[in-house]
């Protein structure tokens, strides 16, 4: 969800609305007609004119499990569409949100971003976590039924250093040691990415594949599935 992706149109003008230094740089809250957007260190992240593939994020979990309350961990609060979407099903047991950008997090409880996630952050399943999700996955003994990542653009193109390791064997043998056998990691990708499969395989994820979400322009967002056998 970069601003060099080519699956948006950000042109016109924006408005700032917040503008905060956080632990990791700059995040930035505008508002460009009736969206909104977060941009990170000049990147553009995520906007809210579509919340097709987050949701699809979590979806293509939940089909593959079959625990009657299944527990979500989703990665990165960002707009809120996941986190809505999560909320809106009843299936969902527990639902963990992680987001390390305390800015995102009060935009959401006391900001506009609260018009998409006011009623997921008043339902009693849901628990939000300020902490990076590699701290998150090192420090916890819970274990979650499927765990749906949307950090940074993904495995191939991360605007945050830092956020290279969730994608490297470390991040992924975390992930996995986080889910209950048969548990299922979904992460959200601005690509397709033969590698990142591979890597599924080499961290010894199974039933890996890949559902792509059809955009107007460019190449499509993706899910990428693994299961914990």
């Amino acid at each position: 969800m970069s601003s060099e992706l080519p699956t948006r149109d950000h042109t016109g003008a924006a408005t700032v609305l917040d503008r905060r230094d956080g632990p990791y740089g700059e995040v930035v809250l505008r508002r460009r007609g009736a969206d909104h957007e977060i941009i990170a260190n000049g990147c553009f992240l995520m906007d809210t004119a579509d919340g097709r593939s987050e949701r699809l994020l979590v979806d293509a979990a939940l089909e593959r499990l079959t625990a009657a309350r299944p527990s979500v961990l989703i990665g990165g609060l960002g707009v809120g569409f996941s986190l809505a979407h999560a909320a809106a099903e009843p299936r969902w047991g527990a639902i963990t949100v992680v987001e390390r950008e305390p800015a995102i997090i009060d935009w959401h409880r006391t900001g506009p971003l609260g018009e998409i996630s006011a009623a997921a952050l008043a339902d009693p399943r849901v628990v939000i976590r300020q902490v990076d999700l590699l701290d998150h996955l090192a420090a916890t003994e819970d274990r979650y039924d499927a765990l749906c990542l949307d950090i940074d653009n993904g495995p191939d193109w991360t605007v945050t250093d830092s956020n290279d390791g969730l994608y490297g064997p470390a991040g992924l043998a975390a992930a996995r040691a986080r889910l209950h056998p048969g548990g299922i990691l979904a992460v959200w990708s601005a690509r397709p990415s033969t590698a990142f499969e591979e890597a599924l395989r080499a961290a010894g994820f199974t039933d890996v594949h890949t559902v792509e979400i059809p955009v107007r322009r460019g190449v499509p967002d993706v899910v990428h599935l693994g299961r914990r056998p």
